[in-house]
């Protein structure tokens, strides 16, 4: 059975993660969103994209040591998988495949 496809905002988000080093938290996820793609995400939106693809055993989590400047909260981190990255590989492979002779139409 193949894999469930992965929704554009799950890949924007996964990417965003790779762009940044591969250990990253929310706030710098979106403002590398915004920068890429000029598209403004709201910290729920991407919390739950980063849940979802946690569940889906796409990205790995942990937690920081609090710090005092963000009132004894820990920051969560994000890691991607090398699932993942097959799975916007397979993502990109088929967006490719379906644009072939579209230019072409136009």
């Amino acid at each position: 059975m193949a894999a469930k496809s992965l929704g554009e905002f799950e890949q924007i988000v996964l990417l965003a993660v790779l762009a940044l080093g591969n250990e990253s938290y929310v706030v710098p996820i979106m403002s590398e969103i915004l920068k890429r793609t000029g598209r403004k995400t709201s910290h729920a939106a991407v919390y739950v994209a980063l849940t979802r693809l946690e569940e889906k055993g796409l990205v790995v989590s942990h937690l920081a040591e609090p710090t005092a400047e963000r009132g004894g909260r820990a920051k969560r981190f994000f890691r991607v998988l090398p699932e993942a990255v097959a799975r916007l590989r397979e993502s990109q492979s088929a967006m490719l495949a379906m644009w072939e002779g579209v230019e072409e139409m136009r």
